[in-house]
Formats: C-alpha cells, structure tokens, sequence
C-alpha cells in the first residue's frame, strides 16, 4: 500500500510537469530509498550526478560518507528512509531554487505523511528551512526541534525536526567531519529521549 502510494506521488510528479526546467535535463526522478516503515526519514537538498544516473539519492560521494555515520550510530540504509527535498538534479549540481523547493514541497509532505516517521533528520540548509525557516544550521546542528507541519488536507502533524549539516559538507571541510559522525550518533539517544518524554 505504502509503495503504490510513493510511485502515484512520482507519477504526480511528471503528470503535473513539476520544474519542467530540471525534469528536460534530468536522466530520471529520484523520489527516495530505503525502509518505508522507517523511524527516521533523513532529506538532502538534491539529486547529484551518481544519484541521477542510478535513480537512488545519496550514491555518490557523500553518500558514502552517510552510510559510514549511519553505522556508527548502529544504523544502516535498510532501516531509514532517504530522499531529497528536489527530486531531479539541477544542471552543474547548483543549489535548488527556492521556487523548485516550493514546486516539490507538497510531494515531500505527501513522502512524510505515507511514511509516518518518529523523526526528520534534514541534512543540510535546504532542507532544515523548509520545517525551521529562521533557524540558522550552524547554531542549531543536532538538537531536536518540535514542528506542527500541515498536510495538503489541512490536518496537522507534530513533528520531531533533528537538523544536522550535509554530509558533502565534510568533503569540501575536513573540520567538519567530526562534527558530523558527532551529531549522527546522537540521533537514536535524541529519538528515543523525545519519546520517553
């Protein structure tokens, strides 16, 4: 049930012709991977060049260094969700726009609501704005923040907002990788202290 409901929100997505721009020079949509009964739903800001070809978010480089801070938090891909708030590559891997993220946002929504997470881990700015728009990453990296988003219903969702960087961050800034695997490994004690609480 929950797959056919991801695959009609990516259909929605090409039926609806969502960022015409990006979708002409893009190789494929790249919705999202991993456990659609996960605990945690982690969100990038964009597909990248592996990712477009494979069809699969964070594959390349950064992706790497993700699936190494998921097992020193004792996790692994198989039990998370992953996905991006954009879903085709912008040209030259640029930032997304903030009109394409407002084009993708009610699909990102629908991806969360169909899921139904204890916690959304945003990794990196772009993603971190769409739940907390005035917060600022470098201040708030790795604490917990409480957000009602509203559904394309109108029904409210109380959720648990962890931002973190991106982990491309510590591939341009070495300095930045302890600070991550940091961050990373405290998101199952966050989770689990948000719900005994």
């Amino acid at each position: 049930m929950v797959v056919t409901y991801l695959c009609a929100s990516a259909k929605k997505i090409i039926e609806n012709n969502i960022c015409p721009d990006l979708a002409t020079q893009a190789t494929q949509l790249v919705m999202g991977d991993g456990n659609l009964d996960a605990d945690i739903v982690f969100i990038g800001e964009a597909p990248g060049k592996n990712e477009d070809e494979q069809g699969l978010p964070f594959v390349g480089a950064a992706g790497k260094f993700l699936n190494e801070m998921l097992a020193a938090a004792g996790m692994e891909r198989s039990d998370v969700y992953i996905t991006n708030v954009v879903k085709y590559r912008p040209p030259n891997n640029r930032d997304p726009l903030p009109e394409e993220k407002a084009a993708f946002l009610p699909y990102l929504l629908r991806q969360l609501e169909i899921i139904n997470p204890k916690a959304i881990v945003t990794l990196g700015r772009h993603s971190m704005e769409y739940f907390l728009p005035d917060a600022r990453i470098s201040q708030i990296h790795g604490h917990a923040v409480r957000k009602k988003v509203v559904y394309h219903d109108k029904t409210e969702h109380d959720w648990l907002i962890i931002p973190l960087y991106h982990p491309a961050a510590a591939l341009y800034n070495g300095g930045m990788r302890q600070t991550l695997i940091d961050d990373f490994v405290r998101v199952p004690e966050i989770i689990a202290a948000s719900s005994a609480s």
